[in-house]
């Protein structure tokens, strides 16, 4: 396969970027798009030229590192990470325009990479548990039923790639959002910090400048791991209810 690539190269996070483009040629159909990326990268070395930047690390789907934005779409044409993206997906002689994701919150940093310490610090203020549990329970201690189980796994399955970032008009961090709030609040050991939780969380995705949710469901299309907008309902009910909380406890301190 022969493959024309424009490709967004940025020096920096304060210098202009600009598409290049290059022409990939002995593309294998059964590469993956990373690998095609290593082909190139190969090739600008050999010739005294800087390589395109962009993240990856267990090319597995595992860890969501691979953030391209591919052909107008977060991770390429499928709905998976683009390190289990293949070329056989793309015809041969096709022209393909990768960039970085696209959002405030996600600075351009290089090339194809993009800072995404601000999930890490809507984690950081309340995705965690942190009650004493003693020592290590046996799993069949603490009973919970299997469709709980079930909506708590499907919603831990989000891999904090940002494709949901990425696919959305507002680039709004709701589905990731809703997905770690959903995690916790729906399992026993969640509940200690439940109504702490969404509020310190929501109020952190608001300070990182992510946009509102509007609800088109482009976040769900475009999710490798089929994150369910129920969850951005979910998160809506658990902050509602945590703000009538807030509210009752704070008009009892005003004495009203």
């Amino acid at each position: 396969m022969k493959i024309t690539l424009k490709v967004w190269r940025q020096k920096n996070n304060t210098s202009k970027g600009a598409f290049k483009v290059y022409q990939a040629e002995h593309v294998s159909e059964d590469m993956s798009f990373l690998e095609m990326l290593d082909v190139l990268n190969n090739e600008l070395v050999v010739k005294g030229e800087d390589p395109v930047a962009f993240d990856h690390d267990c090319r597995e789907g595992i860890c969501g590192a691979c953030s391209l934005y591919i052909n107008g779409r977060p991770h390429g044409p499928q709905q998976t990470t683009t390190c289990q993206l293949h070329m056989r997906t793309f015809k041969d002689g096709e022209t393909i325009t990768v960039e970085p994701w696209r959002a405030k919150a996600f600075p351009v940093l290089k090339d194809l990479v993009v800072d995404r310490t601000a999930f890490d610090r809507i984690q950081q203020a309340g995705g965690y548990v942190s009650i004493n549990t003693g020592g290590v329970p046996d799993g069949n201690a603490i009973p919970i039923p299997k469709k709980i189980a079930d909506e708590a796994m499907d919603a831990a399955q989000c891999i904090g790639c940002g494709a949901c970032v990425a696919a959305c008009k507002n680039a709004s961090a709701m589905l990731f959002v809703s997905a770690k709030v959903s995690q916790l609040a729906l399992l026993p050991q969640g509940q200690a910090e439940r109504k702490e939780r969404v509020e310190k969380m929501v109020a952190q995705m608001d300070a990182e400048d992510f946009g509102a949710c509007t609800n088109t469901g482009a976040c769900e299309a475009e999710c490798p791991k089929g994150i369910s907008l129920t969850n951005i309902a979910r998160m809506n009910r658990e902050y509602f209810v945590a703000s009538l909380t807030s509210y009752e406890i704070q008009a009892k301190g005003d004495g009203a």
